[in-house]
């Protein structure tokens, strides 16, 4: 289904009743689709029907198209404001994903008032969020592709070898980078560019950050770091996973929510 939200059509799944006491919704991580969090949703909404879970694709991702300038961080925050406020939902639980975290943490960083819903808890998946320290190496890389790039771009240069040029342009950067489109690259280094520390001691909410233990992306000691830095969370690791431990040991994940958001109400 979607819904039309500042002139974008917005593809999203709604599960469970509409009239639950409880919505969660899925923020998602950078290049992924909805359906890559489904198994989160059917299992929440399998567990208890006092959950509704609603799973979007941001603009730029998915089956939602892209903005038509490249938005940062706020901006997307801005639009899931309004994506909710179009949907009617007065009260929520938030869960992101990688990216999706980092809209989260600028969100519930806000002042209560600016939000015109109410936030019950978090939950922050493998989030990202803190700007990595770049080793002498990677710095040593950047500085050797910034030489390289502006050579390359040189007219006289590329004619030498064009087609070895464009190869080598293709290969820089990260997968998503790489399979960005120039817009969602812009927004994706004003992501990474951005440090969000300061946005994680404001948040007042109760957050659970959930982290795999071998995560490359967004390394396991960003999330002990958020978890020193936001005042009312907890920590769950789950051992021998990556970025998508939500997949990689999904019985382990859904243990530790399971215990998060439904034993805690029957207590």
């Amino acid at each position: 289904m979607t819904v039309n939200v500042d002139g974008i059509d917005v593809s999203y799944i709604s599960e469970g009743s509409p009239m639950a006491p409880h919505t969660l919704v899925i923020l998602q991580g950078w290049g992924t689709d909805m359906s890559v969090y489904e198994s989160i949703s059917s299992f929440i909404v399998s567990e208890s029907p006092d959950y509704r879970v609603i799973r979007l694709d941001l603009p730029g991702f998915g089956e939602t198209k892209e903005p038509e300038r490249a938005w940062n961080i706020d901006e997307y925050a801005d639009f899931f404001i309004r994506f909710l406020t179009a949907l009617e939902v007065r009260s929520c639980i938030l869960l992101g994903h990688s990216y999706g975290g980092r809209i989260i943490i600028k969100l519930a960083s806000r002042d209560k008032k600016d939000i015109p819903f109410s936030i019950e808890k978090l939950i922050l998946l493998d989030s990202a969020g803190l700007k990595a320290q770049k080793t002498f190496k990677q710095k040593c890389s950047i500085l050797r592709y910034k030489f390289l790039k502006k050579v390359f771009n040189n007219d006289f240069v590329h004619q030498l070898a064009p087609d070895m040029i464009d190869l080598w342009f293709s290969r820089q950067g990260s997968a998503d980078y790489r399979n960005s489109t120039p817009i969602m690259k812009q927004a994706m280094v004003m992501a990474i560019n951005e440090d969000l520390s300061d946005c994680l001691s404001r948040i007042p909410y109760e957050t659970l950050l959930i982290w795999g233990e071998k995560d490359t992306a967004t390394p396991l000691k960003d999330g002990e770091k958020m978890n020193s830095l936001i005042k009312n969370s907890g920590l769950s690791v789950i051992k021998n996973t990556g970025h998508y431990c939500f997949v990689e040991d999904i019985n382990t994940f859904r243990s530790i929510i399971r215990s998060y958001l439904f034993k805690a109400e029957e207590e």
